[in-house]
């Protein structure tokens, strides 16, 4: 018998497949009313099967008439943008390590001089002023979910 993480991510998959943008916009408690589990179950699901590593930008807003939006970017279409999020990025980056990769999609012709700039200053150590040992891991979901979007457009 399947899991409940497994259907609930086929029932999304299937979602996305069906959807001709390659994007949907779900509720968080009406899935999880649909599927008789608790909210966290549906994070726990895309926490773990919609990452950014496996080709999915995901957009959440809170509140009231919150939703979530998933949205299938084809990494694979790619293999230098596949390999770059996989391998080069990876769970944590260092500022130079992140410039350096954001130079090379420049030089690359991938991103113009607008969006390179833009980039730097989205992951920089001003924008990102915490003390914390988790800085350059969220300096990595920053600029993995940067190129996501970018490569989707």
């Amino acid at each position: 018998m399947k899991k409940i993480s497994d259907i609930i991510e086929e029932f999304i998959k299937d979602m996305l497949i069906e959807a001709e943008n390659g994007m949907v916009e779900i509720k968080r408690n009406e899935l999880a009313q649909y599927f008789r589990c608790s909210p966290s179950q549906i994070n726990y699901v895309l926490d773990t099967r919609f990452g950014n590593d496996k080709g999915y930008f995901i957009e959440s807003k809170r509140g009231g008439g919150g939703y979530i939006k998933i949205i299938k970017v084809n990494i694979n279409k790619d293999k230098y943008i596949e390999d770059m999020i996989l391998s080069n990025i990876g769970d944590s980056i260092t500022k130079s390590r992140a410039y350096s990769i954001i130079d090379n999609l420049y030089e690359e012709g991938l991103i113009n001089t607008r969006e390179m700039h833009l980039m730097k200053v989205a992951i920089g150590d001003r924008a990102l002023n915490i003390v914390s040992p988790y800085k350059n891991r969220v300096r990595s979901n920053i600029l993995k979910d940067m190129i996501l979007v970018l490569i989707r457009g």
